[in-house]
């Protein structure tokens, strides 16, 4: 039998996907995704730094639900909600680029005061902005030459029940088309004063995202050209997307059978 007949013969007798695999390295050679770790394969599989976070509250079960039962099978689950501590200089990057530029045009308005903390986690970074100055900040990092966050992907609302005279946040992602760049800016306002103002003027695209966080979490954004539901019903109570909204729901009807509404079955606790 030739050296060759028998490769073949070997080859046949191996397990399908072993083969495949084998093929794949020949093609693309050994550090290939399939024996890449996972942190080669995408940066954001890194894991978390550890090191100093602030609680922001306790989650328990596997959806949080309050006051209807968690249906789930995981009632005993208790996690932690934590934020990571804010980051020191140097950031690393063009991080430092555009904090500098930021840092730069706020002290010419006097406004040092408008960022409240910056953030860099699983190499992305956030800048903590006060509410009163959102719209300031939004419209200098879309205009300032050094800054050119030309486009803002949207706004999404964030409820956390805890964390006390901040328990509706706003986060933006933003944008820069010119120099290949996205950042985020966190707002937060207390539960009793959901009021944050609109970015509508300054990126358009957030008309209906702002009309959805208001629609789920209740976040008010003050200058809004018609801030209205989009999803529920004008007269519909509540927000839905709020950790304090029931769970609800409606019963299940099928051949033979019905299943109550999530907030009447057996809770597991």
């Amino acid at each position: 039998m030739s050296k060759k007949d028998k490769g073949s013969k070997d080859s046949a007798e191996k397990d399908p996907i072993e083969a495949t695999l084998e093929k794949a390295k020949e093609v693309v050679g050994t550090r290939s995704t399939v024996d890449q770790p996972a942190t080669e394969q995408d940066p954001s599989n890194v894991p978390a730094q550890t090191g100093e976070v602030r609680a922001v509250g306790e989650r328990r079960g596997m959806f949080g639900a309050s006051g209807s039962g968690d249906t789930s099978g995981y009632d005993g689950l208790v996690r932690q909600t934590v934020y990571p501590a804010p980051s020191q200089r140097p950031y690393g990057g063009w991080f430092d680029e555009v904090a500098d530029a930021l840092e730069a045009r706020l002290t010419s308005t006097d406004l040092t005061s408008a960022i409240e903390s910056v953030v860099v986690h699983r190499r992305e970074i956030t800048f903590h902005v006060r509410r009163e100055d959102l719209a300031f900040v939004a419209q200098m990092l879309r205009d300032d030459e050094a800054l050119r966050f030309e486009f803002c992907a949207g706004v999404s609302g964030v409820h956390y029940p805890d964390d006390a005279g901040r328990e509706m946040h706003a986060v933006y992602h933003l944008l820069s088309m010119t120099h290949n760049r996205r950042i985020r800016l966190e707002v937060t306002a207390p539960d009793a004063d959901p009021h944050i103002p609109s970015l509508v003027s300054i990126y358009p695209t957030n008309d209906w995202h702002e009309r959805e966080t208001f629609d789920m979490f209740g976040i008010i954004f003050d200058g809004h050209p018609a801030l209205t539901r989009v999803l529920m019903p004008d007269d519909w109570p509540g927000h839905p997307q709020r950790k304090d909204y029931p769970l609800g729901g409606i019963p299940v009807e099928y051949k033979g059978g019905s299943i109550p509404p999530p907030d009447q079955r057996r809770s597991y606790n």
